[in-house]
């Protein structure tokens, strides 16, 4: 705001009192028609920039913004998510902003209706979701329409639903580029193994669908002899059972020497690389987590796909605080970066900068 302009000043040039000024910026009722379009005129004439910051502070009011996440191990990349959130909730306590998480249970549509309902009964000012399929998901963002509550999507882009805001890396060029980095040091080779976790056959988001969607086209226009074997980890499975996975894959396919996940358990085969000696392989896979970031450092994962969860979690809770407190326009579409972790930076990678 420009702090020589003065409600007194609208005042005089609107020819109305101060406090049909103050009515008149801060959105209140009585003010005849004809003092408000002077009073809006002479805002325009003075080009007046209201403090948003000072108006929201002066209002003295609460919000309370829900996150609907699936459920998660700790240590992964949702709980990355979390902090961020948290983080941004810290940042603007003086607004009295609350944010709280809800789960739902992955491939479960009554669990995901069942949490929205909770949002919903909650009276969110906004709410911040990772999607569950899409015609699910609308069920909810309707709702959320029709209650003219924001809402952000994360991880996975629907632009159907009509989000005020989207945070996630773009997932078919994040494919694309892991293909092209794991080729870079697998060019000579005639096999490689895609490591994927599902559950009743499906990949566990939009996102990772995509990711493959990328990197297979890759592949079939650079690299169209090389095999692909797939390896499904089926979620919800114990360490030992993956061992026995990884042990019976490795025996039947010993010219295999480079992996790749699209998602962030690389750690689960990087253990396995450790654990049994497998100094010739390596995997490549996703998100900066603490186990992941101890096999790259021990030389079992070569490679790793930042996206930055932590600033996603505080974007997205920054985001619905200036759309909805401050009232400012919020970029539509926000894709993160693509970085490339290894061994000799992943020390240096500082997943709470902003």
């Amino acid at each position: 705001m420009n702090e020589r302009i003065r409600i007194k000043d609208i005042a005089i040039r609107a020819g109305v009192s101060a406090g049909t000024v103050d009515r008149v910026l801060h959105e209140r009722p009585n003010v005849s028609p004809s003092a408000r379009e002077r009073v809006e005129k002479a805002l325009k004439e003075l080009d007046y920039k209201p403090n948003m910051y000072a108006s929201a502070l002066a209002y003295n009011r609460s919000y309370t913004f829900y996150i609907l996440l699936p459920i998660h191990d700790s240590e992964a990349y949702w709980e990355e998510i979390e902090e961020g959130a948290k983080k941004a909730m810290e940042a603007r306590r003086d607004f009295h902003i609350d944010v709280k998480f809800s789960y739902y249970e992955r491939f479960d549509k009554d669990s995901f209706t069942e949490r929205h309902e909770e949002i919903l009964n909650g009276n969110p000012d906004g709410v911040v979701i990772v999607p569950s399929t899409l015609e699910q998901t609308r069920l909810f963002t309707d709702k959320l329409h029709e209650l003219d509550i924001p809402f952000v999507l994360l991880d996975s882009y629907m632009p159907d639903l009509k989000p005020l805001s989207f945070y996630g890396q773009d997932s078919f060029a994040s494919g694309y580029f892991a293909a092209k980095t794991l080729m870079m040091i697998a060019y000579n080779e005639k096999e490689i193994m895609l490591m994927k976790q599902t559950m009743e056959g499906k990949v566990t988001s939009k996102q990772q669908a995509n990711r493959e969607v990328g990197f297979r086209h890759y592949m079939l226009d650079h690299f169209p002899d090389v095999t692909i074997h797939e390896l499904d980890l089926p979620l919800k499975s114990t360490k030992k059972r993956y061992e026995q996975l990884l042990e019976k894959f490795f025996n039947a396919h010993p010219h295999v020497h480079h992996c790749i996940t699209l998602n962030s358990k690389a750690h689960i085969v990087g253990e396995f690389i450790l654990k049994t000696n497998r100094r010739n392989v390596q995997i490549m896979g996703y998100d900066m987590v603490a186990k992941n970031a101890e096999c790259i450092r021990q030389g079992s994962i070569s490679f790793l796909i930042a996206q930055h969860a932590y600033q996603q979690g505080f974007s997205c809770i920054d985001t619905l605080f200036n759309a909805i407190v401050l009232k400012k326009e919020v970029t539509p579409i926000n894709y993160m970066p693509i970085e490339l972790l290894m061994k000799e930076n992943v020390d240096f990678y500082r997943r709470t900068q902003l």
